[in-house]
């Protein structure tokens, strides 16, 4: 029997993991920018100034494929994720950045696969299996565990890490509400549009951008450019493309690989190394997702064993 028609049927699937990897890889490089931007740029001068170059890019590409508005369906969900992913989250990361470490601040962001299981149980219906609150569990441990190590006896750190949470927050949100708009527009509008939205709710920060650009050396302003171009026009693009194609706690399993990469590029970049301590709650977090994400044996024993067919 020949197998030709089963290869045409794979080549989506690996579009889509290529695209995941890109996210992944461009996700991970972007802690260890907003790091090292954040010493010359308040939180939401980067977060302007980068979704300007996004929107930028962006907007030219649109221009260029002729894409038009998004249908009218698409734009609550573009919209909500505009304002909690591309403006929220960028901000409150950008913040949290400045108190602790990177490598730090991707291990507490992770645990945001966790919340976008509850929020698609919460408002999608999904079903909520003890395995996952047991997982919550072990990753909200994680994230006290690293907020603990990292406090050093004040206040500073420990707001470093709220303020990730709250990233994580934002972006399960912007997760959420960006798959069903996926299914009404496509990845490039609805990135487009999302980072635009975020730039408009950030533009109180004009003043803070323009007085920093002036003073701010010229690899801080490149490092901003590249927020803008790369782990957002690119990134956020792929991601939209990967996520128009499969569920959105697969696409969020994704990200898991994201902190072992920014503590590999922040250790070559900015010579940042987070603590033992730290680790063991990076690694709480993700056994966290782990159990969140298995299945009991009944169920694997059960979808292992064969059925019987049904009478034709």
């Amino acid at each position: 029997m020949s197998t030709a028609p089963a290869r045409p049927a794979r080549r989506p699937a690996l579009l889509a993991a290529g695209a995941a990897t890109v996210t992944v890889i461009l996700w991970a490089s972007a802690f260890v920018s907003i790091r090292s931007a954040g010493d010359e740029y308040s939180p939401g001068a980067l977060a302007l100034g980068r979704l300007l170059a996004g929107s930028l890019v962006l907007g030219v590409i649109c221009l260029v494929r002729r894409e038009g508005l998004p249908p009218r369906a698409a734009w609550p969900g573009i919209a909500i994720s505009g304002l909690l992913w591309f403006g929220f989250y960028s901000v409150v990361l950008n913040w949290g950045e400045q108190q602790v470490d990177a490598g730090t601040a991707a291990l507490v962001v992770n645990i945001g696969p966790i919340l976008i299981a509850l929020l698609g149980a919460r408002l999608l219906g999904d079903p909520m299996p003890p395995r996952l609150l047991a997982g919550m569990a072990v990753s909200f441990a994680g994230a006290v565990t690293v907020g603990l190590s990292m406090s050093g006896g004040g206040g500073s750190s420990v707001l470093g890490v709220v303020l990730c949470l709250l990233a994580a927050v934002g972006y399960a949100g912007g997760v959420v509400a960006q798959k069903p708009a996926l299914g009404h527009a496509s990845a490039l509008q609805v990135t487009t549009f999302g980072c635009l939205i975020g730039a408009v709710v950030c533009l109180p920060f004009t003043g803070q951008l323009v007085g920093e650009a002036a003073d701010a050396p010229v690899s801080a302003t490149l490092n901003m450019i590249y927020l803008g171009v790369f782990p957002l026009a690119l990134a956020f693009t792929t991601w939209a493309y990967a996520l128009a194609r499969t569920t959105a706690s697969r696409m969020g399993a994704t990200t898991y690989a994201v902190p072992a990469l920014v503590v590999l590029m922040s250790w070559l970049a900015l010579g940042e190394v987070p603590g033992p301590l730290t680790l063991a709650g990076g690694a709480l977090c993700l056994a966290g997702v782990a159990v969140s994400r298995s299945r009991a044996r009944s169920a694997r024993v059960v979808a292992a064993s064969p059925q019987p067919e049904q009478a034709r």
